[in-house]
């Protein structure tokens, strides 16, 4: 077993308390239980995308229509809410099973025509988008019934509770990840999908597994957005979010190149993000600053990744030739 201190996680945490603490010598209601709560419930949203992305940049792949999937959600919520008064309960059944539909599109097009993930997601982040605007035309939805809105106000020993579904769905990821076979073999494909198929894995069935995954993220988070905010912008997620989830999975650690990665190192880089932009507010740092900084720390995150790569191809064919 690694020592703690050898592992990516460990050096993300550590990366997080200096910042923070950085931060803190500049303003010191960062540190407060209240902006520390506000600041991981803010990016509850992004850390559940970010599990479910990471699924799919751990077999290599990847999905650019997740911000269209929960915006496309977020409207079922609203509309669902507003037209028909479901309970919370068919809320998210409805919003999930949505999201998984949409997924499962996604993951018919990679797994068995076999187009690149990117070519597949960023047309049907097109497609999803558009739908979003023609069916909507752009309206917002603001009339949320009151028992929503008391939902998303509670607190179970003063957290809120949109950290509890992002701790559900982290929780529920690490457990598919670590003890399934579907998620021994999604670590496979990242390594190698020919060997993953050579030694018995159904590579095409996990990689539809893999975006219907991604799907039922982002039902589940629209309807954590939504309990946010509290209305529905359909345009909410269409401009860009899915490149910040994508940043939270490979900030927390996660090989962009497939094979690695962990969902407690995504809710790392999710909360790391959280903090950059909260912290460069708080000390009233440009928000132009606080997208170069980000676009350092990623710049420099897949580099250490590649050339940490070519450090081990290089010992593995140096250990061959001799």
């Amino acid at each position: 077993m690694s020592r703690l201190y050898q592992r990516k996680e460990f050096n993300i945490l550590m990366i997080i308390i200096v910042i923070s603490m950085l931060i803190a010598l500049k303003n010191s209601s960062f540190l407060s239980v209240d902006n520390l709560l506000d600041l991981l419930k803010n990016n509850t949203v992004v850390g559940i995308l970010g599990v479910g992305m990471l699924l799919a940049i751990i077999t290599g792949g990847i999905d650019i229509s997740v911000g269209a999937i929960t915006s496309l959600a977020t409207v079922i919520v609203g509309k669902a809410l507003v037209n028909y008064q479901l309970n919370m309960f068919f809320i998210l059944i409805v919003s999930s099973i949505f999201g998984i539909f949409l997924g499962l599109i996604n993951g018919f097009f990679i797994s068995r025509l076999k187009i690149p993930p990117i070519i597949v997601t960023l047309g049907t982040y097109n497609l999803y988008g558009g739908l979003n605007m023609y069916f909507t035309k752009g309206t917002w939805i603001t009339n949320l019934p009151e028992y929503f809105n008391s939902f998303a106000k509670i607190r179970i020993i003063g957290i809120p509770i949109q950290i509890f579904f992002l701790i559900g769905v982290i929780l529920l990821t690490y457990f598919i990840l670590k003890y399934t076979l579907i998620g021994r073999g999604i670590y496979c494909i990242g390594g190698n999908e020919e060997a993953a198929s050579r030694v018995g894995y159904n590579t095409n069935n996990i990689l539809l597994f893999v975006y219907a995954y991604i799907g039922l993220m982002s039902g589940i988070a629209a309807v954590v957005h939504t309990t946010i905010v509290r209305q529905v912008a359909p345009n909410a997620f269409l401009t860009g979010y899915e490149l910040t989830v994508i940043a939270a999975v490979v900030l927390g650690g996660a090989n962009i190149l497939g094979g690695e990665g962990t969902p407690i190192g995504t809710l790392f880089g999710a909360i790391l993000l959280g903090v950059i932009n909260n912290g460069l507010i708080l000390v009233r740092v440009s928000t132009f600053w606080q997208q170069i900084i980000i676009g350092i720390i990623i710049l420099f995150s897949v580099s250490f990744d590649v050339l940490r790569n070519k450090r081990i191809e290089a010992k593995m064919f140096k250990i061959d030739v001799q």
